[in-house]
C-alpha cells in the first residue's frame, strides 16, 4: 500500500518536519558550511590577495544570514512541536543529540555575535549588500580584540566539529541503523 506524505510548512506533522524546519534546517547547513570552508579559506590569503577582501566581506554577510535564520530556526522550534525520536534510540543517542542541537543553536548565535565584535572592534559599521550597513555598537581595545578572535577561532573549530559529528549521527541513523532519523528531515 502506499500512502502519501502531504508537506505541511506551518508544523512538523506525524513522523517528519514540517516544510518551514526542513527549509531552515538545509539553508543553515548548507551556509554554516560554507562559513567554515570560506573562513579557512580567507585565513590562508594575504592581505593583499585580491580575494581577501571579497571574502571577508562575503563571509561577514553570510554570518549575519545565519544569525537571523538561527534566530528565525529557535523561534519556530519553540512553537513548533518537535516529531519525537525513533523508538529504538538509546538514552544515551537521545542525549546526545539534544545536547549537539542545543550546542549548534548557541554557534548559530554566538558565532556571528563575535564576529560582529570583530568586525566593528574599530568602530566601524560592516557593510552588507546594497550600502547597507549594521552599525557599530561597541568599539573594543586591541586586547580586547585580540581575545574576541581568539573566541571566534575556537568557536569556528567547535562548530565544524559539531557539524561533522551531526552529519555522521544522521548518515549512522540512515544506513546503519536504518530508523527514520534523517528520512524526517528530507
Amino acid at each position: 500500500m502506499h500512502t502519501h506524505r502531504t508537506l505541511s510548512w506551518r508544523g512538523n506533522p506525524g513522523q517528519g518536519f514540517g516544510a518551514l524546519s526542513k527549509g531552515l534546517h538545509w539553508t543553515l547547513a548548507v551556509l554554516m558550511i560554507g562559513l567554515i570552508w570560506l573562513g579557512w579559506y580567507k585565513t590562508g590569503l594575504d592581505y593583499y590577495d585580491r580575494w581577501y577582501h571579497a571574502s571577508l566581506w562575503m563571509h561577514r554577510v553570510l554570518g549575519i544570514i545565519v544569525l537571523v535564520l538561527a534566530i528565525m530556526a529557535l523561534g519556530w522550534r519553540l512553537v513548533s512541536p518537535r516529531p519525537g525520536m525513533a523508538p529504538t534510540i538509546r538514552w544515551w543517542e537521545r542525549i546526545a543529540a539534544r545536547t549537539a542541537h542545543a550546542t549548534l543553536y548557541v554557534m548559530m548565535v554566538a558565532l556571528p555575535v563575535v564576529g560582529y565584535l570583530i568586525s566593528t572592534s574599530a568602530g566601524d559599521p560592516v557593510p552588507m549588500f546594497g550600502g547597507l550597513e549594521i552599525p557599530a555598537w561597541i568599539a573594543v581595545n586591541e586586547e580586547a580584540r585580540n581575545t574576541v578572535v581568539a573566541v571566534h577561532y575556537y568557536l569556528a573549530y567547535t562548530t565544524a566539529f559539531l557539524v561533522v559529528v551531526h552529519i555522521l549521527a544522521a548518515l549512522k541513523h540512515h544506513f546503519i541503523d536504518r530508523d527514520d532519523t534523517l528520512r524526517g528531515m528530507l
